[in-house]
């Protein structure tokens, strides 16, 4: 038999083991989303081969580049197609319009051929075009904003105008019988955008009934600027085939404002 010295000794020295070595516990769900995280950073961290210089989404403030041996080409960006086209020659030739063809010469009174030089020298010049049957006042520089949204149509596009009612400068009207031929001028605008108006919401009830119907209406038109407008000179005229003839009473005629 133990005395009862030697017994609380013994009891003494267990729970000092015991609390030497505490039980395994069950770790909470933060806990657990916390030290994966931080194992994950520490993970890439040790793969990354420069810590200490974070990488940037951005191509310009990135300085790190793919080795050779991977086959990895870096794309470079040629600094000729970041310029706006201003002129015809900037234009890629498939954005180009369609130049028209006709069966017949284009035929130009000797009225019209000694007075068009002094239209097509006084500039700016202005172009009632019609497009589906609604006029429009032009000049180059203008912005327009169709009441519809053009289809078939995408930003960047160049479209030519080629019906117009009449063409004119500050002194001089040319007008013709229903519409001036195309062969005469050249209007091109170019497409730069879509908008859209705000969304309307109108309810629509009907009498003896407690339901109420709503119907929304986003419309989009499309956006254009004009960029040339532009009459022929009786040279150009001639080189493109023109030919002269006799003045006639329902011919096309240049009027000079009073």
């Amino acid at each position: 038999m133990f005395s009862r010295s030697v017994l609380r000794s013994l009891v003494s020295d267990l729970r000092c083991t015991a609390s030497a070595a505490p039980l395994p516990q069950r770790a909470c769900l933060h806990q657990t989303a916390l030290l994966r995280a931080s194992q994950q950073e520490a993970s890439s961290q040790s793969s990354s081969p420069n810590p200490d210089t974070p990488l940037s989404a951005t191509p310009r403030a990135q300085t790190s580049q793919p080795d050779a041996h991977q086959g990895i080409k870096v794309p470079t960006l040629d600094p000729t197609t970041l310029i706006t086209p201003r002129t015809r020659r900037d234009v890629p030739i498939e954005k180009q319009p369609v130049a028209p063809s006709f069966d017949s010469p284009l035929k130009v009174t000797k009225s019209l051929m000694s007075s068009l030089p002094h239209l097509a020298g006084q500039s700016p010049h202005y172009v009632v075009a019609e497009l589906h049957a609604r006029p429009y006042l032009l000049t180059e520089g203008d912005h327009i904003r169709l009441p519809f949204l053009m289809p078939n149509v995408k930003t960047g596009d160049i479209l030519r105008f080629n019906r117009a009612s009449a063409l004119g400068s500050r002194d001089f009207t040319l007008k013709g019988s229903q519409h001036v031929d195309e062969r005469l001028f050249e209007c091109r605008v170019r497409v730069t955008g879509v908008e859209s108006e705000p969304l309307r919401i109108k309810e629509k009830t009907k009498r003896r009934q407690r339901h109420t119907k709503t119907a929304k209406s986003k419309h989009r038109y499309t956006i254009m600027r004009v960029m040339d407008v532009r009459i022929k000179t009786p040279e150009e005229l001639l080189q493109e085939g023109a030919v002269v003839v006799e003045d006639t009473a329902d011919a096309t005629k240049i009027e000079a404002k009073s």
